[in-house]
């Protein structure tokens, strides 16, 4: 079972939202960006107290509507960035729109509200995550990573790839081969 928390995504709110979990004795797998899966049910006073918990330091444990929501922006998202073979040629917030038949604006606010990032900051971190997979396991140069992920060019995919990692495509691909090499 699945729990989503509304707290800013850092490693103190993390602790805090830990903290409460392990003073009301309910085990859990991982705190993951907004979410909490526990490892066993749980009954609906335990439920209440920590939804009362929480508030108390400022979260909102979100009902399973929201929750539903946010899993089907991610679900979406995936599906869009790691499972197609070329990205749509349009905006996010239109190809959300008609593939969830909500609003995006309220799909948007739902979003930042529960897990303390953006829909587009979201769907960055994950052509980032697929830019590096096809970087360390695919033929394909930068120009085609870039054209593939539909970025405008090679620049915005560097740039937005040094921001999330903190190193250029090239130098990530390198440490891996490097990596790679001196293992054998």
């Amino acid at each position: 079972m699945k729990f989503y928390v509304k707290y800013m995504v850092s490693i103190r709110c993390r602790k805090i939202v830990h903290d409460k979990f392990e003073k009301l004795g309910l085990a859990y797998k991982g705190i993951d960006m907004s979410e909490v899966e526990v490892k066993d049910n749980i009954t609906l006073k335990q439920r209440e107290k920590l939804r009362e918990e929480l508030f108390l330091s400022g979260f909102e444990l979100l009902d399973d509507s929201k929750a539903g929501m946010i899993e089907k922006i991610k679900d979406a998202i995936i599906d869009l960035v790691h499972y197609s073979e070329e990205l749509p040629k349009i905006k996010n917030s239109d190809f959300l729109s008609d593939k969830l038949d909500y609003d995006y604006t309220y799909m948007a606010n739902l979003f930042s509200e529960a897990t303390g990032i953006t829909i587009e900051h979201y769907i960055i971190s994950q052509k980032i995550e697929r830019a590096k997979h096809l970087l360390l396991f695919d033929d394909l140069n930068l120009t085609e990573i870039a054209y593939k992920l539909n970025y405008c060019n090679v620049g915005h995919l560097s740039q937005q790839f040094k921001k999330v990692t903190g190193l250029t495509p090239t130098f990530f691909k390198h440490l891996k081969q490097k990596k790679h090499t001196t293992e054998k």
